[in-house]
């Protein structure tokens, strides 16, 4: 079914795990943080829909901690540009993998799970509820799902082959090989971050194997609540180029040239980030700042569709909400009764 049709003007949709769900909920006891009943409140959607304000609205009313879920915002002195929620907000409800790595440390999908695995528990032990917000599919799947990750050993002169590949021929071409080897792969990839795109092709190159068909899923030990944000498109390209322009006012061209005057490569994968990379070349190359401004919107309207389609892919049970129109309240005592309060 199109997420587009799973939702009427605010109205709740029951997805066929909601009486299960409710089934559950309705012998829950407060269980000890080693039951595998710990509850994960999941709260996603595309860019720009309005996460950051529902998910601290949600955390103070249930008492819940707030796990990012955002591969932009891990990042120190990257704040503008990823929409990093304010001190102000931060300050609201406890907040966690938040600036947590310079922009030039790697930082894999297995590293970002294990330690929301880590935390997890923690939380629930001071008695608060986890929450897992954002919009990065990669990170909430791999957590949601319990992905586990191939552990094959870089080979250092094949990604050397590979890097020089993609600069000799081109990263689409990089990526076109991906979409050969690996189709499924490759859709959860931007053919832009290079890194990620060299990575896969080794990971198949050297095993002879698909990485999705390497990737195994255990289901985590917990009981997971997924409340989704969805709009018309129209409204939400809107929104986003609005977030843009507001962006541009609060001085990021200036946090991206402080980024370059730190040192910090234009090739790096954080720098690959929406805006980021089109500041890049209107800092480094002269290119038109009202051009690269202008790209940033469309390439985000790419990504907002990139980001639906994931979701879509991936829909285990998300009950779906209209960003323009969802009752608040109701929504909170739909978790409350999920809860088992």
């Amino acid at each position: 079914m199109p997420i587009a049709n799973k939702f009427i003007h605010g109205a709740l949709m029951r997805s066929p795990l909601y009486w299960e769900n409710l089934h559950i909920s309705s012998i829950f006891k407060m269980p000890s943080p080693t039951d595998e009943t710990i509850p994960l409140l999941v709260i996603l959607g595309p860019t720009a829909s309005g996460k950051t304000g529902l998910a601290i609205r949600i955390a103070q009313a249930i008492g819940g901690e707030i796990i990012g879920a955002d591969s932009r915002q891990i990042y120190k002195y990257m704040d503008i540009g990823t929409a990093k929620p304010t001190p102000l907000e931060q300050a609201q409800a406890p907040h966690h993998l938040i600036d947590i790595i310079p922009p030039d440390e790697p930082f894999p999908v297995a590293r970002y799970q294990a330690m929301v695995y880590d935390l997890i528990p923690q939380i629930y032990a001071r008695g608060h509820i986890p929450m897992l917000v954002g919009g990065t599919g990669q990170y909430i799947t791999a957590v949601t799902e319990g992905w586990a990750f191939p552990q094959v050993p870089p080979d250092a002169m094949l990604r050397a082959q590979l890097e020089a590949d993609a600069e000799s021929l081109g990263v689409q071409a990089l990526y076109d090989r991906l979409m050969q080897l690996d189709p499924e792969i490759a859709q959860i990839v931007h053919p832009n971050n290079v890194r990620r795109v060299v990575r896969y092709l080794e990971v198949c190159l050297i095993t002879g194997q698909r990485v999705s068909d390497l990737q195994r899923k255990k289901a985590p030990p917990y009981r997971i609540l997924e409340l989704g944000l969805v709009g018309e498109r129209h409204i939400l390209y809107d929104w986003a180029d609005k977030r843009v322009d507001k962006m541009m006012a609060m001085g990021f061209l200036d946090e991206v040239k402080r980024l370059l005057d730190m040192g910090y490569s234009r090739k790096l994968p954080s720098m690959s980030g929406l805006g980021y990379s089109h500041l890049v070349r209107h800092i480094l190359d002269g290119e038109s700042l009202d051009e690269m401004v202008q790209q940033t919107k469309y390439d985000t309207h790419e990504f907002i569709r990139r980001q639906q389609t994931w979701f879509k892919g991936h829909d285990n049970g998300i009950l779906w909400h209209n960003v323009q129109e969802y009752d608040m309240v109701a929504m909170i005592a739909h978790i409350r009764t999920w809860l088992g309060w």
